[in-house]
């Protein structure tokens, strides 16, 4: 199978993944903070991780070798999640991810200064039709930005920042590890953030399930993205992410009557052209002659 097939494929459970945890964050965001939520989903992921490397035999696997690269990249995304439940909570959905999709765009330009991964014409034009895809949907107003639809643009630049530097972990660490320091560092940094006050929330029996879910799908979403970085380049596996954008619509509509526009699916409709001309037009052999050096 294609490489660039496998790393696709990875991503529609991604896809699915972070949907559920938007669905369910917004959910639980009437009761708990986002530091809270934080801590509570990363608690879930440790008995899962946990669990299954046991299970599994795997506990071997977990090194220290490079602590630092793990916690830089749980601190980017620390800081990309929280912003991002903050912003669930507060605007449209389709919003949301409409402004987290500058994601690719961040680690298209950033990549070369962080992997040296070669930036290409095609993948500048790529992010340029990407980039003009979500600013037709998200159309967003100088005059009125509000602070959901900051934290939805800032997340982005910490998430493309994650997403480097899991792709740079997964050259010599494995997945185990990766999600055994996701987990425990993300925990500590909820428990840290969410206590500070000393007032930590305790999910209620309507909220729990969905939090339980929350550290599910995230767990999911990252164990099938980190798999797919770990198969393609940075700046090929996140544009595939662009599929969230007409997903998370259509729930907007059905379940929070969420207006859904046609420009949605003008947008939708370059962002998927830039997807095709990013995966169609990347050499494969140059990323294997990169590998084997």
């Amino acid at each position: 199978m294609h490489i660039n097939l496998k790393a696709m494929l990875w991503m529609v459970g991604a896809i699915a993944s972070f949907t559920t945890m938007a669905v369910a964050g917004r959910v639980v965001s009437v009761e708990l903070d986002t530091f809270e939520i934080m801590f509570y989903r990363s608690l879930v992921g440790i008995v899962i991780v946990l669990g299954l490397v046991t299970a599994t035999g795997r506990l071997h696997q977990i090194g220290r070798q490079r602590l630092g690269l793990h916690l830089t990249r749980n601190i980017c995304h620390f800081i990309g999640q929280n912003l991002w439940f903050f912003a669930i909570a507060v605007i449209p959905l389709a919003q949301v991810f409409a402004l987290e999709f500058t994601t690719p765009v961040w680690v298209i330009l950033l990549s070369p200064l962080i992997l040296r991964e070669r930036l290409t014409r095609t993948g500048m034009i790529a992010a340029a039709l990407g980039f003009v895809g979500i600013l037709i949907v998200a159309r967003p107003d100088p005059a009125n930005m509000s602070p959901g639809l900051l934290a939805a643009a800032a997340c982005a630049v910490f998430f493309a920042l994650s997403a480097i530097f899991t792709r740079k972990l997964t050259q010599t660490e494995t997945i185990t590890t990766i999600l055994i320091y996701l987990t425990t560092m993300q925990a500590i940094f909820g428990l840290i953030c969410a206590g500070y006050d000393g007032d930590i929330a305790l999910p209620s029996r309507t909220t729990l399930p969905w939090v339980i879910l929350i550290g599910c799908a995230g767990l999911s979403a990252h164990f099938c993205l980190t798999t797919a970085l770990g198969l393609a380049p940075a700046s090929i596996v996140m544009p595939m992410d662009f599929a969230r954008l007409p997903t998370i619509a259509v729930i907007g509509v059905l379940f929070y009557d969420e207006p859904l526009q046609t420009l949605v699916f003008v947008g939708a409709a370059l962002i998927f052209l830039a997807n095709y001309i990013n995966m169609t037009q990347s050499n494969p052999l140059r990323r294997l002659a990169r590998i084997a050096k």
